[in-house]
């Protein structure tokens, strides 16, 4: 008998797990899915609002936007990337010219705060590349100070280094529509008093650039001289590739707009659509731009005189999960509601040969993506999750077939798509040449994508409940880069998920999966790190300040999310009793909400590492559920 059986009875936990399923299908849509609201930060209204002022249509919304920027605003001025976090310079900057366009007084206390922020930040000059590019377009901002994004890169073939398909998937759709943007230099005039000139600082040189490795700082400099020449060249009238690779970029862009929510189905690529193709002279109402205007504004969120933008939907992501913990909650496998969420995720398999068919040719086409609607970019975070859950269902016979077809094609994509390293990146094969993360327009952090510790163990995960044995070579392959990649301290990082908690939760899930012993060391070091994370409210928490302090993994206010996944590694330890598992027990069964989720209160999603997180609201009950249920069946859940 564990220690919580002893000092709370166990119904509490069959009741807390009763109320939560009842809760995810209270929620669940007429058609099967679900999908919960996905925040980012207020770089994304603010985004909203300079588009929306580009196109002549500010008014209400970007009023209420402006709203929910102030609201925003942290204390000493700026505004941060996550809750808890240092204010930010990009999205401070951001955040200050969306207000004066707005008409905010300069002179107002909030704005005298956010001006002082964004000085001690740096000022115009730190800012990111992408920010630097949005301000020139309204005249804020030097263009030749702008870093070079030529259009001609959509014109270098496959093999070559600097390839647009060598690029990470979400740095490819952002990037093509941008070098249209680079090239065209659009023009929109604001009034003066909008102008944000209060903001430059003097220039200084860069400190810490004598402490970088010497690798890196060779190709920092050599891609500093490349800007430069590529910037002296932009200045020559005859331009012989320009117009081609104009067609090209605009061809590129418009066949990714098909089967998808707006490019890349994420909100920069649409964004950066809408700007390309006005500068380009496409007029407003014309269905490539007007088709964008519309996804974006499918993201908004108003209420309370407020508006807010979502990055994304989160559609077969959350429904994925949803049926996941349902059944891990013991809900039957042909339960009529979770057929209808699994019939959902079957319509909406890639059938369709997409960007990552560049780099795998010998594939046909498989997998799910993360959205609504984007065939180009399906990615194997998401598939895996789906073939897990599908794994799990049963139809009946006449229906059945369909499902076992879909697995199986996906089952082949997802093993294609595994690196050389033994390891999965997200959405393309063999993405990983770092080489690329020096350009100069590559300060958003996220220019490659390699291979990965959660997506691996994940897919150590569902490959196991396929019935691929432990011996397949896959297998042991994906088991040897999560060993390699095993901090010392016996954690393994969180790309996808904040951070060290999120990482090392799913590289033992993959590994208990791929048949290794609770006994292993693996599992005995995570636990007892674990252990050590463990607050004194008896859940566990980690900031997005671990991506840039990893000396702070796995130190943060406890949330109902992350409290789940330290839980959950515990359990893939073997571990179902002890003062830990107790406290963390309790700490979820205490915060249960009277309908029956859970509210995690810091951020524990993860977009690009260091530059943008997100909070998936329907994270806090997926894994408490998940967690709680889990502890019920005790070792059973890992037959």
């Amino acid at each position: 008998m564990s220690l919580l059986e002893q000092s709370r009875p166990e119904p509490d936990v069959a009741t807390t797990v009763s109320a939560a399923r009842d809760y995810l299908f209270s929620i669940q849509h007429d058609d099967g899915h679900w999908c919960g609201e996905l925040e980012g930060d207020t770089i994304l209204e603010s985004e909203y609002v300079l588009t929306f002022h580009f196109l002549g249509r500010a008014g209400e919304k970007t009023r209420k936007a402006a709203a929910w920027i102030r609201g925003k605003q942290l204390a000493e001025g700026g505004w941060a990337t996550y809750p808890g976090g240092p204010p930010e310079v990009s999205a401070s900057v951001k955040g200050y010219f969306a207000l004066k366009l707005e008409g905010d007084d300069p002179e107002a206390p909030h704005m005298r705060r956010a001006r002082q922020a964004i000085l001690g930040l740096g000022g115009l000059d730190a800012c990111n590349s992408f920010t630097k590019i949005y301000l020139a377009i309204f005249g804020q901002y030097d263009w030749d100070r702008c870093p070079a994004v030529p259009p001609e890169l959509v014109l270098l073939p496959d093999a070559f280094p600097m390839s647009i398909y060598r690029m990470s998937s979400w740095s490819r759709a952002i990037v093509v529509p941008l070098s249209i943007i680079w090239a065209k230099r659009p023009f929109h005039a604001i009034p003066p008093s909008a102008g944000i000139a209060e903001l430059a600082v003097p220039r200084l040189p860069a400190r810490d650039r004598e402490m970088r490795p010497r690798r890196e700082r060779f190709w920092r400099a050599f891609f500093g001289g490349l800007d430069r020449t590529l910037k002296a060249v932009e200045a020559v009238p005859w331009k012989p590739l320009r117009a081609r690779a104009l067609r090209r970029a605009a061809r590129w862009t418009e066949e990714r707009l098909a089967d998808s929510d707006g490019l890349g189905a994420i909100f920069p690529p649409i964004v950066n659509t809408i700007f390309a193709f006005r500068a380009l002279g496409v007029r407003p109402d014309d269905p490539r731009i007007a088709s964008q205007v519309a996804e974006l504004e499918k993201l908004e969120l108003e209420e309370e005189g407020t508006l807010r933008v979502q990055p994304c939907f989160s559609a077969v992501w959350d429904t994925a999960l949803a049926l996941h913990a349902l059944l891990e909650s013991g809900i039957s496998e042909d339960d009529r509601r979770l057929l209808a969420g699994a019939r959902w995720l079957l319509d909406r398999e890639v059938r369709v040969k997409g960007d990552w068919s560049r780099r795998v040719k010998d594939t046909a086409s498989g997998g799910w993506f993360f959205e609504y609607r984007n065939a180009f970019y399906p990615d194997t975070d998401d598939t895996a999750e789906v073939l897990a859950a599908l794994s799990r269902v049963r139809f009946a016979e006449g229906e059945d077939r369909r499902r076992r077809e879909a697995l199986s094609r996906g089952t082949r994509w997802q093993l294609a798509m595994q690196n050389a390293d033994g390891g999965w990146g997200a959405f393309d094969r063999g993405c990983d040449r770092d080489v690329l993360t020096f350009v100069p327009f590559a300060d958003h952090n996220a220019m490659i994508d390699p291979s990965c510790e959660d997506i691996t163990g994940r897919t150590l995960d569902a490959l196991g409940r396929l019935g691929i044995p432990p011996s397949d070579p896959a297998v042991r392959r994906a088991v040897g880069f999560l060993r390699a990649r095993r901090d010392p301290d016996g954690t393994w990082y969180g790309r996808w998920g904040c951070n060290y908690l999120y990482g090392t939760w799913l590289a033992l899930r993959g590994l208990r999966r791929a048949g290794l012993p609770a006994s292993d060391a693996a599992f005995r070091d995570a636990a007892a790190w674990i252990e050590t994370r463990q607050n004194a409210d008896g859940g566990w928490g980690e900031l997005p300040r671990s991506y840039d302090e990893p000396e702070t993994k796995g130190i943060g206010p406890s949330t109902p999310s992350q409290t789940a996944w330290a839980l959950l590694a515990l359990f893939c330890a073997g571990t179902f009793d002890g003062p830990a598992v107790r406290r963390g027990i309790e700490h979820l069964l205490e915060r249960q909400r009277g309908d029956g989720s859970w509210e995690d209160p810091f951020w524990t999603g993860t977009g690009f590492p260091k530059v943008f997180y997100l909070k998936y609201h329907l994270y806090a009950t997926f894994f408490p559920l998940w967690a709680l249920a889990t502890y019920e069946r005790g070792e059973s859940a890992f037959p």
